[in-house]
């Protein structure tokens, strides 16, 4: 749309179904570069991609041509179709329903890159139920303890 201006910066966590830690470090960057070629395709700019085996931290610039649950849902459906077709994990692999995300200022991007970086290092500390309840308080997102992450099986 003409004269269209936005600064939407996006953080979205979302994570692997049950939380089985399926993702591993032999494919995970290819996995990476695939999801920053999906955000690419759809007009968004990719700012900081990392996770654990269990999910993923995205940091993008969001362009409002689409609705977040769009581009999220095409991240999401994309990437397992990849995931499968490249035989990476035994079974079927898919990812959680639904997904977390969080606005950003710009003044907070290079703590939020830094934060996203250091997944590794982040959680020898944490797990990823306490960062994804920590995120939802801190941001004021009411959830049900009960549906907020199916936990590993």
């Amino acid at each position: 749309m003409a004269n269209t201006f936005t600064q939407i910066h996006i953080h979205s966590v979302f994570a692997v179904r049950n939380r089985q830690s399926l993702i591993q470090n032999t494919w995970k960057s290819e996995l990476f570069k695939y999801i920053t070629g999906i955000l690419t395709q759809n007009g968004h700019k990719l700012l900081a991609i990392n996770g654990m085996p269990d999910h993923i931290h995205l940091l993008f610039g969001f362009r409002p041509e689409q609705s977040l649950s769009d581009i999220m849902q095409k991240v999401k459906r994309s990437s397992s179709l990849w995931i499968n077709k490249n035989k990476f994990v035994h079974g079927h692999f898919s990812w959680q329903e639904g997904f977390a995300a969080f606005s950003y200022s710009r003044s907070q991007l290079k703590d939020v890159i830094r934060y996203v970086e250091n997944q590794e290092l982040h959680h020898q500390k944490k797990s990823f139920s306490e960062e994804y309840r920590e995120l939802m308080r801190l941001f004021e997102i009411s959830f049900d303890e009960r549906c907020i992450l199916k936990e590993p099986l």
